[in-house]
């Protein structure tokens, strides 16, 4: 997901796969440090969505938990 508050209204999706393609997004996303966090629930809600498209308002709360992760995360590693 990307979100961008000076164009977008809500985060969009910018990259997805299943199989081999989303192993390599992992390991991209660990090679720059990106904080990971699983879900599967979530995903099966997103792979319907295409790419680029922004987060429908329906998934906000999930995506604010995943979000709520990701500062927990960034902030143990400052």
């Amino acid at each position: 997901m990307r979100y961008d508050e000076a164009r977008d209204r809500a985060p969009r999706v910018v990259a997805k796969g299943q199989g081999e393609v989303a192993e390599r997004i992992l390991a991209m996303a660990r090679e720059y440090g990106i904080p990971l966090h699983e879900d599967r629930d979530l995903v099966r809600l997103l792979l319907v969505l295409d790419l680029g498209v922004e987060i429908p308002p329906h998934l906000y709360r999930a995506l604010a938990e995943v979000l709520a992760h990701v500062y927990r995360v960034n902030g143990r590693k400052r």
